[in-house]
């Protein structure tokens, strides 16, 4: 049987992974003050021996106004830096799977309640909230608080978080950094024509609504180690007549290779509360594919990924060059192994775990 293309390795930039599953970031809502928790040390250990490539910590905030949630991680100043170099000795101490992290600012989404408990937005006035900020005065929703329209110190402040946050993952040793530029959060606010109503440099054309994400990328580029990956993920589309779409995103993707962008990361949707998503298996596997065909970086593909033939069909026939894991790695965290099982693949195993392979799958397991 030949090897499963799945199963095969690659590289991202200078980083070299041993298959193409990556695991997702994925909110956790689980910190205190912006500090990681025994919570994470939990999640992320687990998932660090899953068998995927590449671990990537969750949607971490360069300020603590740009958290989701006053529950999010953040990565703004030394105590939020401790905590996760905390949690990360203790990934790093049973396993050698390289980890990432997605550094973002949630922008107009901002200050909302933890998703079990409804996720509302949370006025300024409670303890729990904050005045938000966007790149205009437009609220995502109807009733909801309108967000401040940053001015030049509010781009440069938010800048500058994104270069500090950057530098501080470098020095955590962290092996890449994704840009969150989707979802609805604030970098793909100011892509979005829905969104960003600005009459500046910063606004109305599709070059100037580029601008300042383009500019966030390059700080982020030069505060990160040379020889270390970064890259974006972005939202092919906000599935909203007149707003971002997939020309748009190729166009986008372009751009950012030529700034040194180590890969794309293709999501969708988050912007708009009309949103229509098609929702089913591989809905967003299109929207990679056109950015895969205007590139020469690697191009991840995301979304409704749960079988194993759905994902190696993924990437044996050339519509991504790897997958990401978020809702399916979380309920099967042996996912990547079961993959290989039924695939022909081998997957790395820690040492304490071997002896649970079983006897058909004799050459499942490479030793961790």
């Amino acid at each position: 049987m030949p090897q499963p293309v799945l199963f095969t390795p690659t590289r991202v930039g200078g980083l070299e992974l041993a298959n193409r599953i990556v695991i997702a970031p994925m909110c956790q809502y689980s910190a205190e003050d912006g500090r990681m928790t025994d919570w994470h040390l939990i999640h992320l250990g687990q998932l660090a021996l899953s068998g995927a490539a590449l671990l990537t910590i969750e949607a971490t905030a360069v300020l603590p106004e740009g958290r989701i949630t006053y529950a999010d991680v953040g990565l703004w100043d030394d105590d939020t830096e401790a905590a996760m170099r905390r949690t990360l000795e203790g990934v790093r101490r049973w396993s050698d799977i390289p980890v990432a992290i997605q550094l973002g600012h949630a922008g107009r989404k901002a200050s909302t309640e933890v998703p079990w408990k409804g996720g509302a937005q949370i006025a300024a006035s409670d303890p729990h909230g904050w005045q938000t900020v966007a790149p205009s005065a437009v609220p995502f929703a109807h009733g909801e608080a309108a967000p401040l329209a940053l001015d030049r110190d509010g781009l440069a402040r938010i800048r500058d978080a994104f270069v500090d946050a950057a530098r501080r993952a470098g020095r955590l040793g962290l092996d890449a950094v994704q840009v969150h530029g989707a979802h609805g959060y604030l970098i793909h606010q100011f892509l979005s024509p829905l969104s960003n109503r600005r009459e500046d440099e910063y606004g109305g054309s599709l070059e100037n609504r580029m601008r300042f994400p383009l500019e966030l990328f390059d700080a982020v580029r030069d505060a990160f180690p040379a020889d270390r990956p970064v890259t974006m993920r972005l939202s092919g589309t906000d599935w909203v007549e007149g707003g971002w779409d997939v020309d748009q995103s190729v166009t986008f993707a372009k751009l950012l290779e030529q700034r040194g962008c180590a890969g794309i990361h293709v999501s969708s949707g988050g912007l708009h509360p009309a949103q229509r998503i098609p929702v089913g298996p591989s809905y967003q596997v299109p929207l990679a594919r056109a950015v895969k065909a205007a590139v020469s970086i690697p191009v991840i593909a995301v979304g409704l990924i749960t079988c194993f033939e759905q994902a190696e069909a993924i990437v044996g026939t050339g519509d991504a060059d790897l997958i990401a894991l978020a809702r399916t790695v979380l309920y099967d965290p042996r996912w990547p192994w079961h993959a290989a099982a039924a695939l022909g693949g081998q997957v790395r195993a820690p040492n304490q775990y071997l002896r649970c392979q079983p006897p058909q799958f004799r050459d499942l397991f490479v030793q961790g």
